[in-house]
């Protein structure tokens, strides 16, 4: 019997492009598997460019503390494919993986249809036979067209911050990209709505009207900030008083903002609210990598994994970075061809010692490490060449015993790190 990494290897070759916005194949390969996404637990639809699986996961965290079950569906993965489907609660198994992949592959028949249509399609089909309480559906790129868009009537739709990126599918300008996100909102559907640049928030609100869709906006229905080392939230409903977000960096308040908006609007209790901030995990998010293979060959460094990857969440990267104590920080960086890696890179420059850049093992769409480098001296720092991240991170500590070491710049670097590191 095949794996389900064997047949995932030949989904990849159902279309000659790895990303087609199109919803046509999608509702195609639902309809032979008996249109799964009529029959889901209630939908929280979760679009954005960053903080959208942040999101998801206090969402999550908080739903789970008040009994509920919850599916959820988020990409791309870090270690294994499994990772973007959890069956309420519980990452799918490889058995079952294998199952729905090849039953998806059966319907489609001859049908072009690409990577990501396909293995959403196995999902929601996961989704409508696994009872659950409710599903949480991630957006892979966009949402107008993106393959998780065909659910009539969630009870939820979340819009996280806009900010350029994926410009060659989404359009080249905030409003057009923000068209895109906002082609998730359903008619009379709420839609919590994230902080958001003007231009971006006009086009939201602008078709939440048109389909009389209640708005729940951060800065007008609800607002969240820190003060005094805690996060204080308020709504229509009251206040809330809790302890910062476990998952790390200021840009993390907004987003457990969304998250305790959807939440509340649930009708979820204080504590419900509280597990949500202090409780949800999510990977490769200014993670501190603490034990394993990569952190014994520099066991006294404090070393952290993010995958951020375009110039917000550079941004992020260094606000976080401003927050911590003050020691001597060096990035391992490697970045995809297809980003703004200077604009990735100046919000770092300040916070950061020096560079180290090494190209993603095993990624035809890897940035040349010289390129890296080369951004990098452009955007004020010092930077080199590593063969890997382990070769940079002995270099570093043989210098710097003690230094910070922060991995970044890609998703699919992040990944690899998190196998490699076991």
């Amino acid at each position: 019997m095949a794996t389900s990494d064997a047949i995932l290897d030949r989904m990849m070759t159902f279309h000659p492009k790895v990303i087609d916005l199109t919803l046509d194949r999608t509702h195609r390969l639902l309809a032979a598997l008996g249109n799964p996404e009529r029959t889901l637990p209630r939908v929280i639809h979760i679009a954005g460019t960053n903080g959208k699986g942040s999101t998801q996961a206090m969402i999550r965290a908080g739903l789970e503390a008040g009994g509920a079950k919850v599916h959820a569906y988020t990409s791309p993965h870090l270690a294994w494919f499994h990772e973007r489907i959890r069956l309420a609660g519980e990452i799918i198994s490889e058995a079952a993986l294998t199952d729905l992949l090849d039953e998806c592959v059966q319907k489609n028949g001859a049908g072009e249809i690409t990577f990501f249509e396909i293995t959403t399609c196995a999902a929601l089909l996961a989704f409508a036979r696994t009872s659950a309480d409710y599903t949480l559906l991630e957006v892979g790129l966009g949402g107008r067209l993106d393959a998780t868009n065909v659910v009539d009537h969630p009870a939820l739709t979340i819009i996280t911050p806009v900010s350029i990126d994926h410009q060659q599918y989404l359009g080249e300008t905030l409003p057009e990209i923000a068209f895109e996100k906002a082609g998730i909102i359903k008619r009379g559907v709420p839609v919590i709505i994230g902080p958001q640049d003007d231009a971006g928030m006009a086009v939201i609100e602008a078709r939440a009207l048109r389909l009389g869709a209640p708005v729940l906006a951060f800065g007008q229905h609800w607002h969240v900030h820190e003060e005094h080392g805690r996060m204080v939230y308020q709504d229509d409903n009251g206040l809330l008083d809790l302890p910062l977000p476990n998952l790390p960096g200021p840009h993390q308040i907004h987003n457990a903002g969304a998250a305790l908006t959807a939440l509340r609007h649930l009708g979820a209790t204080a504590a419900q609210c509280e597990v949500a901030v202090t409780q949800a995990i999510w990977p490769a998010r200014m993670q501190r990598l603490r034990k394993g293979p990569l952190v014994d060959l520099a066991p006294q460094v404090e070393l952290w994994l993010d995958g951020g990857h375009n110039p917000a969440g550079g941004q992020a990267v260094a606000s976080t970075l401003a927050r911590m104590p003050l020691r001597e920080t060096h990035l391992i960086c490697g970045m995809l061809n297809t980003k703004d890696v200077r604009g990735y890179m100046v919000p770092l420059a300040s916070q950061t010692t020096a560079l180290h850049a090494v190209e993603i093992p095993g990624e035809k769409n890897t940035l040349p490490a010289e390129q890296t480098r080369d951004a990098a001296l452009a955007a004020g720092m010092k930077a080199q060449i590593a063969g890997s991240v382990a070769d940079a991170l002995r270099t570093i500590a043989h210098h710097t015993p003690t230094a910070r070491v922060l991995i970044c710049g890609s998703l699919y670097l992040a990944g690899t790190v998190l196998r490699e590191n076991g």
